[in-house]
């Protein structure tokens, strides 16, 4: 078990994944507050599952605690550094089933719905689940913990 955790956690990326990791944190946390809480304008998880079952994903309110709790959860630890790999891959699975759900039938433009914003972040948590959380993380703590 030590060695599957530390080469989740082991990460050769430099200060530079931080850049990334503290808006793409925010953004996915923002996005799930609004899915699980109702904050920032969204809907709760009644609203949000009522939305959901009504594109055919049931049971609705399930798949919105799903959603929101990845992007709330997930962007939380992609933030902080902590189990980096694993979020983001969360993450990506979470953006591939929106693309596919929602936004594709859209085009790519934001503007008319579009998957341009989702598949942004798409990218951003596949770069995240390959390189891992850099120097600047919780992650590396994990790390360390484990050499001893």
């Amino acid at each position: 078990m030590k060695a599957l955790i530390k080469r989740i956690t082991h990460s050769t990326a430099g200060f530079s994944t931080l850049a990334l990791r503290v808006p793409v944190g925010i953004i996915f946390m923002a996005h799930g507050a609004q899915k699980l809480f109702g904050w920032f304008g969204g809907y709760g998880l009644e609203g949000t599952g009522q939305w959901m079952a009504s594109m055919g994903m049931e049971p609705g309110v399930l798949m919105a605690f799903m959603a929101g709790s990845a992007e709330f959860f997930g962007g939380l630890f992609i933030l902080l550094g902590l189990l980096t790999r694993p979020a983001a891959v969360a993450l990506a699975f979470t953006m591939v089933i929106a693309i596919a759900s929602v936004h594709l039938s859209n085009g790519l433009f934001m503007s008319n719905n579009g998957y341009e914003y989702a598949l942004a972040l798409l990218a951003a948590s596949v770069s995240l689940a390959l390189s891992g959380s850099g120097k600047a993380a919780l992650d590396n703590a994990l790390t360390r913990r484990l050499a001893k």
